[in-house]
């Protein structure tokens, strides 16, 4: 399968309709290390007006990215964490935020703690033993 396939390029644009605003995906990577409530959200999230917070919360529940789980009655407040789909989603983020340094702040690639290396991250099938994807400029 190639990355140009019609199927795949049909899957990625199903994906960008419910990930492909400013902030979703940066919701999701805040809520990684685990569940959060409104106001810890708003402040790991700087310059999210709190109306698109709010929109973004509900439209990822919507979706069944995140839960929202009730903590008090009075007033209503809900703490917020990632459903296993959403979880999915931390090589992709990982793989943004190393992409974002290096081009926006010349920053190197992420290096294996053990040895110093720079990581690579690739398509890989292990019953063939090779990459699952052509990647351009790849031969």
């Amino acid at each position: 399968m190639e990355l140009d396939d019609p199927a795949v390029l049909a899957a990625v644009s199903d994906a960008m309709s419910v990930l492909g605003d400013r902030w979703s995906l940066a919701i999701i990577a805040a809520l990684l290390g685990g569940p959060r409530r409104y106001g810890e959200l708003q402040g790991r999230l700087p310059g999210i007006a709190p109306n698109v917070l709010s929109g973004r919360l509900k439209r990822l529940e919507h979706e069944g990215l995140i839960l929202a789980t009730p903590y008090s009655e009075h007033p209503p407040r809900v703490q917020y964490a990632l459903t296993g789909d959403a979880h999915e989603l931390s090589d992709l983020l990982a793989l943004l935020a190393s992409w974002g340094a290096r081009t926006s702040r010349g920053e190197t690639a992420p290096l294996h703690s053990a040895c110093g290396a720079p990581l690579e991250v690739r398509w890989w099938c292990p019953a063939w033993a090779a990459r699952a994807w052509r990647v351009y400029g790849d031969a």
